[in-house]
């Protein structure tokens, strides 16, 4: 059984930084990217950060240079650091374990969800 507990998340002011942290369980052997998503009211739900089983990593252009994900598979951990967080950035943030990403650069989000955990950042 997949369980997803995202953390980290809190209320910054612009240019601050938050890590957030997801312990995942259930999801031994998975080929598929592991990585974030953030979803505000009234926007479309973005994918944010990906990461593979062999460290390869994927951003989406809006944070490349900013975020950085990274992974502890001993821990089962993700993570997320965000630096020079922007008002824009402001969402809820959710880990999915089994992202798919085409060719074609379209994110795919699974139909596991955790909890999430609020990012909110002032101007």
């Amino acid at each position: 059984q997949v369980q997803l507990v995202e953390s980290g998340g809190g209320s910054v002011q612009a240019g601050g930084s938050l890590r957030l942290s997801c312990a995942a369980s259930g999801i031994a052997g998975s080929n598929y990217y592991m990585g974030w998503f953030r979803q505000s009211p009234g926007e479309e739900r973005e994918g944010v950060a990906a990461i593979d089983s062999t460290g390869r990593t994927r951003y989406a252009d809006s944070v490349k240079g900013r975020f950085t994900i990274s992974k502890d598979d001993a821990k089962n951990t993700l993570y997320l650091q965000m630096n020079s967080l922007k008002p824009e950035d402001t969402a809820m943030y959710y880990c999915d374990p089994f992202i798919h990403i085409t060719g074609g650069g379209i994110w795919y989000k699974s139909n596991y969800w955790g909890q999430g955990t609020q990012v909110t950042v002032s101007p």
